[in-house]
């Protein structure tokens, strides 16, 4: 099956297409088309027009996770588009906290849109087959709560209460491809080689070629990069195009491991599988 990636909005653009904090991704698997995300404004709207996407022609909308940056659009695609369901898994709440000192600051979807679009939502546990060939994978991996309470991400429980962030929330886009499979995990909070191996034990019969997204390295220290780095080569996969949340200096340093397997991630970018 025919795949092409599309990235509609990354931190980095171009003379033409603005670039944000955030993400979005046009996924066309043969006749159908997939938007992963929305990014953090409108702005995926107005790259997709000039790119000449018409975002009324999607099938299917993928919630990666339940951030600003990559739901804030989601009002304004379901005025663009008047049938396609966004699928988000069960656990999705609009509860998402960074702690910043003693204050928790508000990190999640726009307030009340699961409720003013309870319609054009679909929630889905487990492994949940989108489509033929497309696959929505949540994690599998226990403890993540650690990796949220290194991060201070919290999940609101209560009306002063908070809990370690444990990424329930979190799924991957997963395509079958001539290649294999290429997994989209936009953020990858819960860990990019935590994330293969969620893929590789759903799907043992099936090789890894790509990972596509970002890592979330931006704040870890040379060191911890190295060692992420070094993890990503060691799966022997094939193909990986990072940005938004990775960063340049992060980059860089994948880029000594990786090589010529690594592709940086940028609005514009056209892949086809």
């Amino acid at each position: 099956m025919n795949t092409k990636l599309t990235v509609i909005v990354d931190n980095t653009g171009n003379e033409e297409l603005a670039g944000e904090w955030g993400l979005c991704i046009l996924v066309e698997y043969g006749e159908k088309k997939i938007l992963l995300d929305a990014g953090s404004s409108e702005l995926f709207a107005e790259n997709a027009k000039k790119l000449g996407i018409d975002l009324s022609e999607v099938d299917y909308g993928v919630l990666s996770h339940a951030h600003y940056d990559h739901g804030n659009g989601m009002p304004r695609f379901f005025q663009e588009n008047q049938k396609a369901k966004f699928y988000l898994q069960e656990k999705t709440g609009e509860n998402c906290y960074k702690k910043l000192g003693f204050f928790m600051k508000y990190i999640g979807l726009p307030k009340h849109v699961t409720r003013d679009y309870a319609e054009r939502i679909q929630y889905v546990s487990g492994d949940y087959q989108l489509t033929e060939g497309v696959w929505l994978i949540p994690h599998k991996t226990p403890n993540l709560e650690q990796i949220g309470k290194r991060e201070r991400m919290y999940q609101k429980t209560g009306m002063f209460s908070f809990k370690p962030e444990n990424f329930s929330h979190e799924q991957s886009l997963v395509v079958e491809t001539e290649k294999g499979l290429v997994i989209l995990n936009s953020c990858s909070h819960g860990g990019a080689v935590n994330i293969m191996n969620e893929v590789r034990s759903t799907f043992p019969d099936k090789k890894i070629y790509g990972y596509i997204g970002g890592l979330h390295l931006f704040n870890k220290s040379d060191e911890e990069v190295e060692a992420v780095a070094k993890s990503i080569a060691e799966t022997g996969i094939e193909y990986v195009c990072t940005g938004h949340c990775t960063k340049g200096r992060a980059y860089g340093i994948l880029e000594k491991a990786l090589g010529e397997r690594l592709e940086q991630l940028r609005v514009g970018l056209v892949k086809e599988f």
